[in-house]
Order: structure tokens, then sequence, then C-alpha cells
């Protein structure tokens, strides 16, 4: 008789109902639950379609352990190309805005690996300032709930460093195409980009040249067929603008700077 703590009856289960990655998903569920009962109610999750990250309560971000709680929008490996750049872009940056901001993975990660810097995560969506508050904590960030700039506090007008926001772009029709780990298990407002995907980025742009230090930068996260209408949208702004693309990750960042 098989036990739900065998690693290959989680695996089963798991592949049973569609995993593609049962048997690593399965490894990562038996590290994390601490009692029988609590791993045979996280596989039942997972089989459900609960993404893996709301399960274990924790994604894997820019080589850090980011706390993901249910309902709250999972950090995409993809988006570790974001920080990358503006590392490179900005590598001497003292103060940090993460915009729309989830679960603040993307402000840990670049205050990671900044040091010492002034940090501050704000979100929309309550769930996910709570999320961020607790991820950006051991950096000393400040978490703020609000509609984009309207957040932040005004003594950060014309001092960041690195804006980072990571909008949500889908365009609102396609949203119900999305696979049902993110359309049924994330928020609505972190994946809707209204009719073309590009409202929430067309606002951060705007706004961004008076927030920005001389020398700061905005970089923004877009798709591959956005992206022409996008680094228009940068330009227009008066902001310096490149794309930079990942074919690996299939991420294309736009980049703009103010001069």
């Amino acid at each position: 008789m098989t036990s739900l703590t065998d690693p290959a009856t989680v695996a089963a289960t798991l592949r049973a109902a569609g995993c593609v990655f049962a048997e690593d998903e399965a490894d990562l569920i038996l590290a994390t639950a601490r009692t029988p009962r609590e791993l045979a109610a996280m596989v039942a999750r997972r089989a459900a379609g609960e993404p893996l990250e709301h399960v274990l309560g924790w994604a894997g971000f820019h080589g850090l352990r980011v706390q993901v709680e249910a309902g709250v929008f999972v950090p995409r490996r993809r988006t570790e190309f974001l920080v990358d750049q503006a590392l490179a872009q900005a590598p001497g940056a003292s103060v940090v805005v993460d915009l729309c901001c989830g679960s603040g993975a993307v402000g840990a990660a670049l205050a990671a690996a900044l040091g010492d810097v002034e940090l501050h995560a704000a979100d929309i969506d309550p769930a996910a300032v709570r999320c961020a508050r607790r991820n950006i904590a051991p950096y000393g960030g400040h978490a703020h709930h609000g509609d984009l700039y309207d957040a932040l506090p005004t003594g950060l007008r014309g001092r960041i460093g690195i804006l980072a926001a990571n909008v949500p772009y889908v365009p609102s029709a396609e949203v119900g195409l999305l696979p049902a780990e993110a359309r049924d298990h994330e928020p609505l407002v972190a994946l809707d980009g209204g009719g073309d995907g590009l409202d929430v980025l067309r606002r951060v742009v705007a706004g961004a040249p008076e927030w920005l230090a001389p020398g700061g930068c905005v970089l923004v996260e877009t798709s591959e067929r956005q992206a022409d209408s996008a680094v228009d949208t940068f330009t227009r702004a008066g902001l310096t603008t490149r794309l930079a693309v990942s074919e690996e990750l299939y991420a294309n960042v736009v980049i703009g700077v103010r001069g």
C-alpha cells in the first residue's frame, strides 16, 4: 500500500492532474509540508489547479525566495530580465520604486543586488501590498497602497533612480484565453491592461519624467507585439528609449531614461 508521503505517489497524483513537472513539484511540496495533513491539503490544492507558488507560499525569483500568498500575482521568471536590465542601466541607483509591485519581488531583488537603497513598492491591490510589505521588510522597504503614483510619498518626486513597473499588459479581450492558473487564481487588476493592453503602461510613462531623478530610468515589461507601440509611448514622453529583448525568456523590456 502506497502512502501520500511517498514521492512517487505524490508525483503520480500531480501528473494525473496535468502537472507537466510533476516530479519536481512533488519534491517541493514534500519539502514544504510540515505534517501529513498539510501535505494532503497541498497536493489537493495543486491537483485542483491552484498555482504551485500559492500552494507552497513562496516563489523563487532572482535568487530569492519570495513569499506569495493566495490571490497575489505570481512573479514570472521572465521578469528577472527586467531586474537585470535595471541593474545594468543604473548600478548606482539609491532610490528604487517597484510600481504595480504585486508580491514585491522586483523591488526585493533590486534591493538585494544594489545594497543600501531607499526602497518603495506600491500596488492598487491591498493583498499585494500586504505581501510586498513582508518581502521588502528585510531591505528597509516601504509598501504603499494606491493607484500608481498616487500611492507614493510626494518626497520621491524627482528622486527615483530606478522605477520598475511590471504593469498588466494582457488586452481585456484576451484575459479569458490565459491559462487557468492565472485566470482563476490571480487578480484581474494584475492581468488586464485594457483594450490594447497598454492602458496602464501609458499612465506609468506619462508620469515617469516628473518622478525620475536626472539620469533615472523607468522599465516596463511588455509583449513582443506591443513593443513598438510601447517604445513610441516612451519616446513621446521625452525619454531616451531602448528596447531590450531576451529570446530565451521571451521577455521584452522597454527602458526609458530621463535626460
